[in-house]
């Protein structure tokens, strides 16, 4: 007989919510009829991050992914005309992207659908229990280094 965990509730609690994040998240950025996807957005967001171009490899480490799951966002991306892929100055042979005007105003857009969502997910709280949530999310996040599972 196992015994009963008592951080499980905490733990559905944590999943359930993550969830609805997701899910407001996605419908706010329907509603803007960018025709972007979350993915496609966290990654224009990375990318907003380097003060330079990064190749495809540095995305990949950034966004925990596999180097071929970038490419697709890159290329529906691409063919949007929000990123372009241009060769390193320096090599040739290797390939950055780099926001394009478009791509920045799709962020801009992005990031109040964002607000909006955050607004929305936040909305039943207080000044004091934001204030309160912040802090226990900054321990949570960068309190605990991460495990090998």
């Amino acid at each position: 007989m196992t015994t009963p965990d008592p951080d499980e509730p905490l733990a559905e609690q944590l999943l359930r919510l993550t969830r609805r994040v997701h899910r407001i998240q996605k419908r706010h950025l329907q509603q803007l009829a960018l025709g972007i996807t979350p993915a496609q957005s966290r990654l224009l967001r990375t990318l907003a991050h380097y003060e330079s171009p990064p190749r495809m490899a540095d995305l990949a480490e950034r966004l925990e992914v596999v180097p071929r799951a970038v490419t697709t966002l890159v290329d529906g991306l691409e063919a949007s005309g929000r990123v372009r892929r241009v060769p390193d100055p320096s090599n040739r042979r290797v390939i950055r992207i780099e926001l394009t005007a478009d791509g920045r105003e799709a962020l801009r857009e992005v990031h109040g659908a964002r607000r909006s969502a955050a607004e929305e997910i936040l909305g039943p709280l207080t000044d004091q229990q934001r204030e309160a949530l912040g802090g226990l999310l900054d321990t949570l996040v960068d309190g605990a280094p991460d495990r090998a599972c």
